[in-house]
């Protein structure tokens, strides 16, 4: 069991080094590490009758990391158009 573990952890940190490499070093040389994409903020607002009331925001541009694991600061691209809709409640 202890074995399994180790052997885990190990391909678990050499698939995030591959990952980190890929985007520092952009390998392949073809490949843009970076990409934009479109969030859209808005405020959940709720008023006395129990009904929430949106306010949108202009959409904005979002720089992101083509990797599979947060780099540089950044988020994965593959994240952020699964949650490009930013609710903030009020």
């Amino acid at each position: 069991m202890r074995r399994l573990v180790i052997i885990t952890a190990g391909l678990l940190a050499l698939l995030y080094a591959g990952d980190y490499l890929s985007v520092r070093y952009r390998i392949p040389k073809s490949r843009d590490p970076y990409g934009v994409v479109k969030v859209r903020t808005y405020y959940v607002v709720p008023q006395k009758n129990g009904k929430p009331e949106f306010y949108f925001l202009q959409p904005e541009d979002q720089t992101c990391v083509r990797s599979l694991f947060p780099h540089l600061g950044l988020k994965p691209c593959w994240y952020l158009r699964r949650k490009s809709q930013n609710p903030i409640d009020m």
